[in-house]
Parts: C-alpha cells; structure tokens; sequence
C-alpha cells in the first residue's frame, strides 16, 4: 500500500504556523492596548472584538467551507486573516489607528479563524488514511501542535514584545499567515476530499444546510452536553487569558516577559499531555479522565495567579494544569468523530466551535469591569471556585454516561467446512 504522508503534514504544519500567528495576537493584542490605553476595561473590550468573530465565523462559516472546499477554504481564511491583521501595523505607523478602527480590523481578522481551522480539521481523517496512520493519533498530533504553537509562540511572543514592542510583532503575525496559506497549498492536493459515508448529502440553500448541522447537534445529547460545558468554562478562560493574566503579569510577575512565559508554560504542558494522551489515552475510562483533568487545568491556575506568589510557583501550577488540559481536546475530538457524519463534519464542527466559543466576548468584557470594579484578586477566586463546581456536572450522569467508547464488533472468521458438510452442501 503506497502512503503519502505530505497531506498530514501540510495540515498539521499549516495549523502550527496559523496558529502561532493567533498566540502571537493574543499575545501582542491585549498589551497593545493596554500600553495604549492603561484600562483593563478597555484591554477586554478588544478581546470581545478578537473572540466575538471567532463565535461568528464558526456557526455561520461551516456551510460555507463545505460549498467552498475545505483546502481552498483553509487558504482563503489565512490570506484573508494576514491582510487584515498587517493593517493595524501599517495604520499605526502611517496615519495613526483610532482604537475603533483597531476593534473593527481585530473583529474582520478573527472572522475566518474557525473556518480555517474547521477546515484543516475536516480533512484529517483522510489524510491519516493516506499517510496509514490511526485517526486518534493524527487527532493526537492535531492537537499537539495546537499546543505546541503557544509553548513556542507565546514566551517569543512575550519577549518580542518587551524587546521591540507590540506593533512588530502584529506584522510578524501577518507573515505567519502567509507561510501557513503557502504550506497548505503547496502540500495538500487539490483532490483530498473527504470520503463518502453512504449518506443523503444534504441539498437547499445556505440556511437549509446551517440548520441541518444545527439539528444534529441539537439531537445529540452528549455533544450538546459537551458544547454546553465547554461554553461556561471558555468564559472564564477568555476572562484569564485575554484581561486577568496580562493584567496580573504586568502589575505583579514582571511585565510582558512574564505573560508570554506563563502562557507558554500552559502551551508546553498542554503539548506534553496531548502527546501523552494519543500514547495511553486509549486504555483510560473517557469520563474520569475527562473530569480529573478539567479539574486539574481549571480552579488551580487561577487561585494561583490570585495568591500572586513568585513567577516559578504560578508556572509551576500552570504548567500542571496545561498538562491536565492536554487530555481535553483529542478526547472530545474523538467523541464528535465517532459520531458526527463526514459529509456534515464543517456544519457540525463549525456549530459546535462556535457554542464552545459564544461566551468568550462577554468572559473578556465581563473580567474587564470586575477587576476595575473588585480588583484582580477578588475575581480569580470566585471565578475559581465557579470552574470547579461546573466541571464536577459530568459525574452527575445523564448523557455524559454515553462517553464510553463504542463497542467494537468484530467480525467472526467463517469456520472451516468439514468433509461431511461440504457433501451435505454439495
């Protein structure tokens, strides 16, 4: 059997690159106004702008990238993100970026993120089967570099920024994406597609299909569970991420340096346990794991960065977190492929990225105006002590019970005919 490996690796190589250009936005962004503006408020107002397209992009792209094409769409949205995002250097250094111009080109930036990605996803099952490769351990590899782009990119990131400030480092965001849209193109060929389930392909307009994907979600009780947790604890996440931990590291761990390591320590963590996960991840009961390491990756950190002890503590309670959350997504991932159908897979992830995603704007704006209003200190401990009682809900039960693996019908080799038998037949 020939295997062509360079599909899998066009996907995951052009993932990494577009994603280290979204660390480094995430990054350079919130430092950007902050340094510009001196308000937190203001600094979670542009990470609403930054998510609130994300949300978008994902429900309303998916039918599109399935109409489009998944490698054109995957080009598209990097060409689409680097152009935009080399504006805010540009206008900076030209004729000035009044901050509303500067939410409104980090809003169109962020529009084809999801889809992009969606994109890459949608194509890595046949992609693992051209390169003869297991589709838990490309999902592992997948997710893996996801990881490892914020281990690398965010404490570069964070020293690029203390060296030459925030603009330079949007511009180099800018090229990222360029690099990621030339990979893709130039490795994964034009006829990768994926393969045919037997099923109906659903036909009609653009919103006959975009309720189709939103349907099966609905219908499915486990993702819907699923989708709806991970929606409540992205909250909180966007609210540490985009406006407590640069606010916290530029107050009290020592500045942009500090942000970006912190970041990239959770990054590095993450990537560790990922690769770990594809390794044994197959032999442990999905619930607990799921739970244990929810646990583990959410409250902790952010006590931590409440109780503000030296950098080396918080990256060490950070880097087990990051550890624990590395589990988290090739878990779930493995959930939606085994049961979402391949030709609904962009409508389906993009519905299902999108749900995950809706709550981060209000996270972002939400941290802003309490850390104003109570202080930094007093927000991460409710909103740790709130982590904690949400993603204790799986061991409630309910449709949670059904994130067991599917069982495996193996197929019983005929047994052999006997002289007598094949007289009798005959």
């Amino acid at each position: 059997m020939n295997r062509d490996r360079r599909p899998l690796a066009g996907l995951l190589i052009g993932h990494a690159v577009s994603l280290t250009g979204n660390v480094l936005t995430l990054i350079a962004l919130p430092l950007y106004v902050l340094a510009e503006t001196g308000s937190p408020a203001a600094t979670g107002l542009a990470g609403a702008f930054a998510t609130a397209p994300v949300v978008l992009g994902g429900a309303f792209g998916g039918v599109l990238v399935d109409r489009i094409g998944y490698r054109r769409s995957s080009v598209l949205a990097d060409v689409v993100s680097g152009v935009t995002i080399a504006a805010v250097p540009l206008l900076h250094a030209t004729v000035g970026l009044p901050f509303p111009a500067l939410l409104a080109l980090v809003f169109v930036s962020g529009l084809l993120d999801t889809p992009g990605q969606t994109a890459r996803t949608a194509l890595l099952p046949e992609a693992a089967a051209a390169a003869g490769v297991p589709i838990e351990r490309a999902a592992g590899w997948e997710d893996a570099t996801s990881r490892g782009a914020r281990m690398i990119g965010a404490p570069v990131a964070g020293l690029l920024v203390g060296v030459f400030g925030a603009v330079p480092v949007l511009a180099l965001d800018a090229v990222t994406f360029a690099v990621s849209a030339l990979v893709v193109t130039l490795l994964v060929p034009r006829g990768l597609r994926p393969s045919d389930d037997g099923s109906e392909p659903e036909t009609g307009g653009y919103w006959r299909q975009f309720a189709a994907g939103l349907r099966f979600l609905v219908r499915e009780p486990l993702l819907r569970a699923m989708v709806l947790l991970v929606l409540v604890t992205n909250l909180f996440d966007a609210a540490k991420s985009n406006v407590l931990l640069p606010v916290v590291a530029e107050r009290e761990l020592g500045g942009p340096a500090a942000f970006g390591l912190l970041v990239g320590v959770m990054g590095g963590g993450a990537l560790v346990g990922s690769l770990v996960f594809s390794a044994i991840g197959h032999r442990l009961p999905r619930r607990a794991t799921f739970v244990t390491a929810y646990v583990l990756c959410g409250a902790p950190p952010l006590w931590a960065l409440a109780a503000a002890p030296p950098l080396p503590v918080v990256a060490a309670v950070v880097a087990m977190a990051g550890l624990a959350a590395g589990a988290l997504n090739p878990l779930m991932g493995a959930v939606q492929l085994e049961r979402v159908p391949p030709a609904m897979r962009a409508r389906v992830y993009g519905v299902i990225g999108a749900g995950a995603w809706a709550a981060m704007p209000a996270g972002a704006v939400g941290a802003g105006f309490a850390a104003d209003r109570f202080g930094p200190t007093s927000t991460l401990v409710v909103m740790g002590a709130c982590y904690l009682l949400v993603v204790l809900t799986p061991l409630l039960g309910g449709p949670w019970r059904d994130m067991r693996r599917p069982a495996v019908v193996r197929q019983r080799e005929p047994e052999p005919t006997s002289e007598r038998q094949r007289e009798t037949l005959s």
